[in-house]
């Protein structure tokens, strides 16, 4: 592979990420929401703070609160980046970061490959599967850790090809850093770091001390990127980590994430509900997990040529930390988290082994060929030639479909304006009527995304019943209620089918399958 080589998928890569991401003009959905409106409060000096509430779990006092005691801050860091560069281009800008993170996966990913096969051919096939990205193409201009996540598991396996061991400490390092600040579970990287220096070391002549100083200088190296946000995050909270982030692995479902009060969840409560619930919900998030493997990571077409190209590769020591280092979030995603897993915490951390499993698919479909080509007769190098650029063909009428039902369709663009940030901006109208103070609250099924609207507090729709919106309320001065056909948690449903079973919640409109409360508390 050549520089010229690299630089042209770099720009090819480059329009592409530019024409997926002007087809966006919102964030889209809650995760990306958060990374842009907490994006936007650093922009403005406001600092890590954040003016929703969009779960209970650390027992919030008020409104603002401190930002990213559960999501981890790196994707907002990017979002105000872009934001400060181009001041007044709003979600454009927070897009800047983005838009060259997916610019840059297509280059690590042909690099990756080129470095497991030294064909110039399949590392450019690897590019264009990792740029027509199939299920992944909508996510990864949008303000969220999935590209940021893919070119941190791309750098991470070039990284582990670094022949001078105290370099490669210091990288692997940095980027296990990066990864936690990216993700929570980027924690696991810090691991992988260290079995991938322990295994090097095993494969030639033991030393003791090489082998610490290696493992020191990946701790010194991580503890350089992550000591700052740790101090924070102890100065505000009292612990390096989430406040009540534990309470996460009792969840029994996924709305007990939105539990008001907070402290609810237990060891005991989980228990409580019984050993039948406990390993049904694990085989629930297996079921979801698998089809994120099949549909997404594997995009169908691609799975079974990756799992070859595993197999064919299945000697090297960079492929075998990156299938360990996959089966570890599987197992984390489904076991430990099966609720956050199969609701999108495995689709957003497995990204970071995307580059590695489109580098192997053609080296498994080059394998295929030379089988079948050998029982049917075929002539090898047209056969090659045929069904890799079948490969990439299938890749891109994918990707082209996803895009189209997405983003481009009519039902698309129609849809888009009749949820998130775009509903919201007309639900404010009818309630700045009502109250023109943006300091009373609004609470809502995404609270990022309805500030983002309108500037005003907004609170998360909690896992209660009418009892807790009253509490919610009276604690946080909310004043009003919105409740989304497809968003009620199921203790509001009684209150969504009958507006008027409360006389101190009065259903004042309903828009687009919405309706809209005043809470009355006095």
């Amino acid at each position: 592979m050549s520089k010229r080589d690299y630089l042209l998928i770099f720009l090819f890569s480059l329009a592409l990420a530019i024409g997926i991401a002007s087809t966006q003009s919102t964030s889209g959905y809650m995760d990306a929401d958060y990374y842009y409106a907490t994006g936007l409060q650093l922009a403005e000096g406001k600092g890590f703070t954040e003016p929703f509430l969009w779960n209970y779990l650390d027992d919030p006092s008020g409104i603002p609160h401190p930002s990213h005691a559960y999501w981890m801050p790196l994707t907002s860091i990017l979002a105000s980046v872009g934001i400060r560069i181009a001041p007044g281009f709003g979600f454009d800008a927070a897009q800047i970061a983005f838009i060259l993170l997916l610019a840059l996966i297509p280059l690590i990913t042909a690099a990756l490959a080129f470095s497991l096969t030294n064909k110039r051919d399949l590392a450019l096939i690897s590019a264009l599967l990792a740029l027509f990205s199939g299920y992944y193409a909508p996510f990864l201009t949008t303000t969220d850790s999935f590209s940021l996540y893919m070119v941190l598991g791309g750098s991470f396996f070039l990284a582990l090809k670094i022949r001078k061991n105290w370099l490669k400490a210091i990288a692997l390092g940095f980027l296990a850093a990066l990864f936690h600040l990216s993700r929570a579970d980027g924690a696991i990287w810090l691991i992988i770091a260290l079995l991938s220096l322990f295994t090097s070391h095993s494969s030639r002549p033991f030393k003791f001390s090489s082998l610490l100083s290696s493992f020191s200088l990946i701790i010194i190296s991580y503890l350089a990127i992550i000591s700052p946000w740790f101090l924070r995050n102890i100065n505000i909270f009292g612990t390096p980590l989430a406040p009540n982030g534990d309470q996460m692995l009792w969840l029994t479902s996924y709305n007990q994430l939105f539990s008001y009060p907070a402290g609810n969840l237990s060891s005991a409560t989980w228990l409580v509900s019984g050993w039948d619930e406990i390993v049904k919900a694990r085989f629930w998030a297996l079921k979801l997990n698998l089809g994120t493997v099949l549909g997404v990571q594997g995009a169908v077409i691609l799975l079974p040529f990756i799992i070859l190209g595993v197999w064919r590769e299945r000697k090297n020591q960079v492929l075998s930390l990156g299938v360990f280092a996959w089966f570890t979030t599987f197992f984390v995603m489904t076991i430990i988290f099966p609720f956050a897993g199969a609701r999108g915490g495995f689709f957003h951390s497995g990204a970071a082994l995307q580059p590695l499993w489109w580098a192997l698919a053609p080296i498994g479909l080059e394998q295929a060929i030379k089988w079948i080509a050998k029982k049917r007769r075929w002539r090898l190098r047209e056969a090659r030639q045929v069904f890799l650029a079948g490969l990439v063909g299938m890749s891109i009428l994918l990707t082209g479909a996803i895009l189209w039902r997405r983003a481009l369709s009519p039902t698309a663009r129609e849809q888009a304006q009749n949820k998130g940030v775009s509903l919201y901006s007309s639900i404010e109208e009818i309630i700045a009527a009502e109250n023109d103070n943006v300091g009373q609250a609004v609470i809502v099924s995404n609270p990022p995304a309805y500030f983002l609207a309108s500037n005003r507090y907004a609170l998360a729709l909690p896992d209660g019943d009418v009892e807790t919106i009253f509490a919610l309320a009276t604690r946080y001065d909310a004043g009003f209620l919105i409740l989304e056909e497809g968003g009620v948690t199921e203790g509001l449903m009684p209150l969504f089918d009958d507006p008027k079973m409360e006389e101190n919640l009065i259903l004042i409109e309903e828009v687009e399958g919405a309706k809209i409360f005043v809470i009355e508390t006095e």
